[in-house]
């Protein structure tokens, strides 16, 4: 890891290794949490500006004014395999 001394290096390779040893939905709480800590605070100007937007792209679309493109023409598009599923 460059930058970093060989005592830290270390140290974040126990723990990445420590954290592989967790089940699945252990890791994504704690991966999670260590994205969480490094996030910018929440700022109620841009939570608001977000919820206009959505506000405004749910009206647009509810008036026929954009329309809906299924999964699998997006990622053929983008040239992904369609084998990821999202939850219906």
């Amino acid at each position: 890891m460059a930058g970093y001394g060989g005592v830290v290096a270390e140290s974040i390779n126990t723990l990445v290794s420590e954290a592989l040893k967790l089940p699945a939905d252990q890791r994504l709480t704690l991966a999670h949490r260590i994205l969480s800590s490094v996030e910018p605070a929440a700022s109620s100007e841009i939570d608001t500006a977000w919820d206009a937007e959505i506000r405004e792209r749910i009206a647009r679309y509810d008036a026929g004014g954009v329309r809906s493109i299924p999964v699998d023409e997006v990622f053929a598009e983008v040239g992904i395999d369609g084998g990821l599923r999202l939850a219906k």
